[in-house]
């Protein structure tokens, strides 16, 4: 049994995610217009590579996965309140969360999707944010809509408006001024995720 991975997202590795993913192009159309999955699949592989991530547990199993690539991939974007996204970023369109114990893979996902951007020299990441009440439910923050991500759990990361209409707002995240930890392979993402998010390990009692 090997430790929890997160690797990337690719025609290859969508065969693992959330069936619901496997056809969906509605980031990669334009209202009215049909795009075929297997095309963009191509053209985004060539032009940018592994379109995202999917982080697996240490089973094996699917936890979560996140789409994201150069705005232009992602045409739908331009036509959504507070869009269009800049031209220099990286978008992030959509998160899915498989179990709902598990809400901190987000924070993972964001972090993998950070430290790919950096490694690809992108300027910027850039997503759309939603305002949400204060006593709003984490299912309802993380779980129901899976293409707006809260707007202080952005803030978290750096993220600032760059405009809004009504409670969307496109936010982004400048990439230049980061520290380097933020910086590296998914590899070294994971282990920063597991240093923040796993519990201490238990004392060993001495031996006799």
């Amino acid at each position: 049994m090997s430790g929890p991975r997160v690797t990337g997202l690719t025609g290859v590795t969508l065969q693992d995610v959330p069936a619901v993913c496997h056809d969906c192009v509605w980031w990669q159309s334009r209202d009215g217009r049909a795009t075929e999955k297997r095309k963009w699949i191509e053209k985004a592989e060539t032009e940018w590579g592994p379109w995202g991530t999917v982080y697996y547990d240490a089973n094996g199993d699917v936890l979560g996965s996140m789409q994201y690539g150069p705005a232009e991939l992602f045409p739908r974007a331009s036509e959504l309140p507070a869009g269009p996204p800049s031209a220099d970023a990286v978008l992030v369109t959509c998160a899915y969360l498989v179990d709902r114990a598990s809400p901190w893979v987000m924070q993972s996902l964001f972090l993998a999707a950070i430290g790919d951007a950096r490694d690809k020299r992108a300027v910027a990441l850039e997503t759309f944010a939603y305002r949400y009440p204060e006593a709003e439910s984490q299912y309802e923050r993380f779980f129901v809509h899976r293409t707006v991500f809260p707007r202080d759990f952005l803030s978290d990361f750096g993220f600032r408006s760059v405009r809004a209409q009504g409670a969307v707002e496109l936010a982004r995240l400048e990439l230049g001024g980061l520290e380097p930890i933020a910086e590296g392979t998914r590899e070294k993402v994971l282990r920063l995720v597991k240093n923040a998010f796993s519990p201490a390990p238990a004392p060993v009692p001495p031996g006799p």
